[in-house]
């Protein structure tokens, strides 16, 4: 073995270049399970971040369903969840294949591709604009016929160009595609409340449950189980089960014809629960643990129901594993798939007897995994990716508990630098990522990211800050009326934390984060703790951010800051708009030009603004991007800018990235769409308006879309906290 040499960080040779973060990922999510049968969503950055549904067979033959242009994704929300749905199409009396019912991303609407057919047909009424009819969360009718769904529709501007508030409801559709010529085809079944998720109908087809929330709460909030008697066509006799305005109720399942499981997290965690059709709730197995991601993406269940009875269920805290819990003896039994290096569970799905789930782990990629509750056993079926580093070069995560503002807890997980032949001495220059949400989390997956910069000589701290999810209920509500503060304190309290350890290098420590995150990351630096900060699509003015943004988190920020009108002035405190002045750090903004939930406008603000006041700094904008990146190569040029970015304050020069020009100017760099083939000659530079620079004179952008995050952009809406991968995280305020 060769001996170790030393080097400066942040300019360690690697093998992972930006181009192998950027295209060498595939985003799988949703997966379904019907026998020897297995269905998911894969995501392929080289496509454009094209989404097309895999199916694999009895044989272990894995197939394309969906070829280009069809792309399967749903806006509900902006933010998505489950597009599809796989539904028995019989051919004879005796042989039962399936056909897929799918949300089509450009115009929104159902579309049914049967067995052997050449092309999918709609079976949604055509709207009156491109996407106002939008469908999520879809559960098949007891008799096979009709598809039951979340419904948003996005009513024609009023007069004066007001936009209306989208209105949500669950409707039954017919899988004929009648409803494709006649609207009235559609049957709404329930109606009345601002937002809906997971409808389900009993297995005897008589009653329906979901779950319902209204404004200004967000579902991790509060929320109401609601059950109702299903027939002819229509839901009656509805009522409440369980939940309220300070419990969220998440994940409904039918245990019999008249018992509901759910999670809840009424103690202060969510826990598993059951209640009947009358009668109180039962708690199944008390813990202080998460047996839930929290609202993720429509469609999403962190536990399912074997035949036998017994529950597989996912807890933990950030990361959730698996375990079967047995009803017979209250005991929940944990299963041991960290041997297989699968210790970050995302989501379950099963028929009753096969379980199915995506998984993955700091250093094994997600995977679609089928999971044998017996013995714990894996069998992958789908690697997000094939080709991984050696690896040496990818970091062994570390958890660690720090002390913040008042000896609270903060929980964040380091990233050493790692490299199999090279070391550098003394403290090592780290960036703390503040994760999106602010209501999310990080987990402990392979990013690819992560090891792009580690492997360089350069750390990473990722911080679950105050109001993350996985810690209680409590933990989240420290963010209640403080998003702005106690995330800052957080962050800067994990950064000194690593620095009085010994292990960071206090004159080098950056920021980052995404949406939310990016909020964080430009009051962070505000403080001396930093010397840089990079702000992904962030937000920059919460009072423009609440007249703006979309309507799943329009009153998102009463809980956060306070409802307005009454606490505008604290909206101006909190906003870094508004404290530019303080803000005598270099930054790198990345904004997407088409980004319905933060829109473009708040990082020009921000960077004219800094400009005025003579603040180095670099605003790179993507063309035709949304919340967060889909073209690989913007997500390869994204990446190179930030390590450019921080190569230029740190003062190192970093191998593979072409320097970067931060400037006191107002000079926005704009990077063209890139095609869906990829590669530098790809994404050719949009046309520059006055003022604009192109992005080849200046920088090359940052790193890729969280696997974690939700998606929400113009085109395409992670993922939870909120997002989680190929979504996972929530709603990215």
């Amino acid at each position: 073995m060769t001996d170790r040499v030393t080097a400066p960080y942040g300019a360690w040779p690697s093998p992972i270049a930006a181009s192998d973060v950027s295209r060498g990922e595939r985003l799988l999510g949703s997966p379904s399970v019907i026998g020897a049968h297995t269905w998911w969503e894969e995501s392929r950055p080289e496509e454009g971040g094209r989404t097309t549904v895999m199916h694999r067979g009895a044989d272990g033959t894995v197939a394309e369903l969906l070829a280009a242009p069809w792309d399967a994704h749903t806006r509900v929300h902006e933010y998505g969840g489950r597009s599809y749905l796989p539904v028995p199409r019989r051919d004879d009396k005796a042989i039962t294949r399936y056909g897929v019912v799918f949300s089509n991303l450009d115009d929104q609407r159902l579309y049914l591709l049967e067995p052997g057919a050449a092309a999918p047909r709609p079976i949604s009424p055509e709207p009156h604009a491109p996407a106002a009819l939008r469908y999520a969360d879809f559960a098949l009718s007891p008799d096979g016929k009709r598809v039951i769904c979340v419904r948003e529709s996005h009513p024609e501007p009023a007069a004066g160009g007001a936009a209306a508030r989208p209105r949500r409801a669950i409707v039954s559709l017919p899988l004929s595609g009648r409803a494709a010529e006649d609207p009235g085809a559609v049957t709404e079944l329930v109606s009345g409340a601002d937002f809906y998720a997971w409808p389900t109908p009993s297995p005897d087809g008589r009653h329906l449950v979901w779950v319902s929330w209204n404004h200004p709460r967000m579902p991790w909030d509060g929320t109401e189980l609601r059950v109702g008697t299903l027939a002819d066509g229509a839901v009656s006799n509805v009522y409440t089960l369980k939940g309220g305005i300070n419990e969220s109720v998440l994940a409904p399942v039918w245990r019999d014809d008249s018992t509901v499981s759910f999670v809840s997290d009424w103690p202060g965690w969510w826990n598993l629960y059951e209640i009947g059709l009358t009668g109180p709730a039962i708690a199944l197995y008390p813990a202080e643990e998460e047996f839930a991601h929290g609202f993720t993406r429509l469609g999403d269940r962190p536990y399912t129901r074997l035949a036998d009875g017994r529950l597989v269920a996912l807890s933990g805290h950030a990361d959730l594993t698996p375990g079967v819990y047995d009803p017979a003896t209250a005991e929940l039994t944990p299963l041991d798939t960290g041997r297989e290096g699968l210790t970050s569970w995302l989501t379950l799905e099963s028929d009753g007897d096969t379980v199915v789930g995506l998984a993955g782990g700091p250093r094994t990629p997600l995977s679609l995994v089928r999971l044998d509750p017996r013995t714990g056993r894996t069998e992958v079926l789908r690697r997000a990716a094939e080709n991984l580093p050696d690896p040496g070069y990818l970091p062994e995560p570390r958890a660690i508990t720090v002390s913040g503002r008042y000896g609270a807890a903060v929980h964040a997980t380091v990233y050493p630098p790692t490299h199999p032949g090279v070391e550098g001495e003394g403290p090592a220059p780290y960036v703390v990522w503040a994760h999106g949400g602010p209501v999310g989390k990080a987990l402990g997956l392979l990013d690819l990211a992560k090891a792009f910069y580690t492997s360089r000589g350069i750390g990473i701290l990722d911080v679950n800050y105050g109001g993350s999810v996985g810690f209680g209920r409590t933990y989240r509500e420290r963010l209640h009326g403080q998003w702005g503060v106690v995330d800052v304190e957080d962050v800067t309290a994990a950064a000194r934390a690593l620095v009085e350890q010994g292990a960071a290098d206090p004159e080098r420590l950056a920021v980052r984060g995404n949406s939310a995150g990016g909020l964080t990351t430009l009051l962070a630096l505000t403080g001396d703790t930093f010397a840089c900060g990079t702000s992904a699509w962030g937000v920059t003015d919460l009072l423009r951010l609440a007249g703006e943004t979309h309507d799943f988190e329009s009153r998102y920020l009463d809980g956060l800051v306070g409802p307005l009108p009454g606490y505008a002035a604290t909206y101006r405190e909190r906003s870094p708009i508004d404290r530019a002045d303080e803000l005598v750090r270099p930054v790198l903004l990345l904004q997407g030009s088409a980004d319905p939930v933060v829109p473009a406008n708040q990082a020009h603000a921000l960077a004219a603004s800094l400009s005025e006041r003579g603040i180095r700094h670099a605003l790179i904008e993507f063309e035709g991007e949304g919340h967060g990146l889909r073209a690989a190569d913007n997500r390869r040029r994204a990446l190179e800018a930030e390590l450019a970015f921080y190569g230029e304050v740190f003062g190192f020069t970093p191998e593979g990235a072409a320097p970067i020009a931060l400037s006191t100017d107002y000079a926005p760099v704009r990077v063209g769409a890139a095609s869906s083939a990829g590669g530098a000659a790809g994404a050719e530079a949009a046309h520059a308006p006055e003022g604009e620079t192109d992005l080849d004179l200046v920088a090359e952008p940052l790193p890729p879309l969280d696997a974690h995050e939700p998606r929400a952009d113009a085109q395409r809406a992670e993922t939870p906290g909120r997002g989680l991968p190929a979504g996972q995280e929530h709603g990215e305020g």
